[in-house]
């Protein structure tokens, strides 16, 4: 993969960032609206076509770094049997899947295959429909080690995106990190789940502390909002 184009433009007070690779199968843009005239700024993606050699990458909107994956370490001695379970998203960074949802939650469940079966839930801020997504999720590494892939088949491409634990208690927080390289630039995304619905200051300060110590900007993430749900959601 090699950088043909990259152009950056202001279009009525929005900046917009551009770039074109070219691959052995043609050229792949992707192109982003981005709300300030640095590109380390939140970003939606609006076009994603990119394919590399006979995998087929999808950018699912996450934020846009210039650069590699940072090399990050996971929990250790992570314990899949603690982990499952209903887990409530406190704060994410931005992406277009999960645009103006709230009351998201994560339910994970052992599977009889060794897998661990997905459901993610939100409810639509806009229109208060809530909507449901499944999918599956398996070790890519030692049992003990917390990196992950999660794939959702329903969506229009079905691919394996990384799920790396970065810590957990396993009781009241854990901070996952997904990253993912093309070419000159990564994309990355991350979110800080907790057990409880309403964590405590402490349960978050724990997590920011995993962000700090990661070199994890904080001001990427948007506050989910859990008010207004559900009990049974």
């Amino acid at each position: 993969m090699r950088l043909c184009n990259a152009t950056f433009a202001k279009i009525k007070s929005t900046y917009v960032y551009e770039i074109i690779f070219a691959t052995d199968r043609g050229t792949s843009k992707i192109a982003c609206t981005v709300i300030s005239s640095r590109l380390y700024k939140l970003c939606q993606l609006r076009t994603v076509n990119t394919t590399y050699s006979e995998n087929k990458l999808f950018v699912y909107s996450q934020v846009p770094f210039l650069g590699p994956c940072p090399h990050l370490e996971t929990v250790k001695d992570f314990d899949v049997a603690k982990y499952i379970g209903k887990w409530y998203e406190a704060e994410r960074y931005f992406a277009l899947f999960e645009f103006g949802g709230k009351c998201v939650t994560a339910d994970y469940l052992p599977t009889a295959d060794g897998k661990i079966n997905v459901v993610n839930q939100q409810i639509s801020s806009i229109t208060g429909i809530r909507s449901m997504i499944e999918g599956n999720a398996f070790l890519v590494g030692r049992n003990d080690e917390a990196k992950l892939t999660v794939n959702f088949p329903s969506l229009p491409v079905n691919f394996d995106a990384p799920y790396w634990v970065l810590d957990t208690d396993y009781e009241n927080y854990a901070v996952v990190w997904s990253c993912n390289q093309f070419g000159i630039f990564s994309t990355r995304n991350a979110w800080i789940l907790t057990r409880s619905r309403k964590p405590s200051i402490e349960t978050m300060e724990k997590a920011y502390s995993v962000l700090d110590k990661n070199s994890i900007s904080r001001a990427y993430f948007i506050r989910t909002d859990q008010i207004n749900c559900n009990k049974k959601h």
